[in-house]
């Protein structure tokens, strides 16, 4: 019986060790989560076939109030913060270029626009993207349809859509 609950206890211990890990130091869903989950259904599933009813409600009710102090405390400690990231970007991208192009400017394709690919139009090098999603070649002659934050929208021009 002793070691019956020695099991419990650990396995259960060793649940919620892992889902804390999990919550606070490791991004998404991974070997520490099911980890955690498993011994922790685990370690309540065996107390409830080798413990009994009674017991088995114990362990599951302490786990759940464990895991829920467990929680509150490491949201609310100072400890959390010394990991946290606290730095603020403050750098932008730099699109000065874009201001210098107008709709209805005439450019050729850098690479090929698949949708996505680099442009030049009046000597300066951008990023462009294909208005109707069509991909155009390389060395295309391109019409700007607009001007976005971060690119530009063309489409070919009306001599070489024929082509």
């Amino acid at each position: 019986m002793t070691f019956n609950v020695i099991i419990v206890i650990t396995v259960v211990a060793l649940g919620i060790l892992f889902l804390l890990i999990e919550i606070f130091l490791l991004p998404g869903i991974s070997i520490a989560g099911a980890a955690g989950g498993i011994f922790l259904i685990g370690g309540i599933v065996y107390a409830y076939l080798f413990l009994g009813s009674t017991s088995g409600n114990i362990t599951l009710a302490t786990s759940l109030l464990v895991l829920g102090i467990a929680f509150v405390g490491l949201v609310k400690s100072k400890s959390l913060r010394r990991i946290a990231l606290n730095t603020d970007i403050k750098e932008t991208v730099d699109n000065s270029d874009l201001k210098q192009i107008q709709k209805g400017d005439i450019g050729v394709t850098m690479s090929r626009l698949n949708p996505i690919g680099k442009v030049m139009i009046r000597e300066v090098i951008v990023e462009g993207k294909s208005f109707d999603g069509e991909f155009i070649e390389e060395d295309t002659e391109i019409e700007v349809v607009k001007v976005d934050t971060y690119n530009v929208l063309v489409r070919r021009t009306k001599s070489q859509e024929n082509l």
